[in-house]
């Protein structure tokens, strides 16, 4: 028996539909919605997006998403002016012990890391 896939439940924060829209712009495509749980999916990297607000959980809850590429990345979001549509924050790539990040904090406070 072996794991086939990870896919965690990320709260929406208090707008649902807008952080459905944030995910799409982020580069991610729905693949089924069940109403208050919602599946996205970008090369194989998938989560489910729930309509749940809870500040004190999201602004708890990090993710690592590996990247092939933080500063096209990070170009790309501020091209599309996402900070000013959604308010949502945007790093700046940075170099890690881990690899060049990108953090995004999403509509709900979950901090996203974008790892090349």
């Amino acid at each position: 028996m072996k794991f086939l896939s990870l896919e965690p439940f990320i709260p929406s924060g208090p707008s649902f539909d807008k952080s459905k829209q944030l995910f799409q712009e982020l580069g991610f495509s729905i693949t089924w919605d069940a109403g208050d749980y919602v599946g996205f999916d970008k090369d194989g990297c998938k989560f489910i997006l729930q309509r749940y607000d809870n500040k004190e959980f999201a602004e708890n809850l990090m993710l690592n998403v590996k990247i092939s590429n933080a500063t096209e990345f990070w170009q790309s979001l501020v091209d599309k002016q996402l900070v000013e549509k959604f308010g949502i924050k945007l790093g700046k790539p940075s170099q890690m012990p881990y690899g060049k990040e990108v953090n995004v904090i999403d509509i709900a406070g979950v901090c996203w890391h974008f790892v090349e």
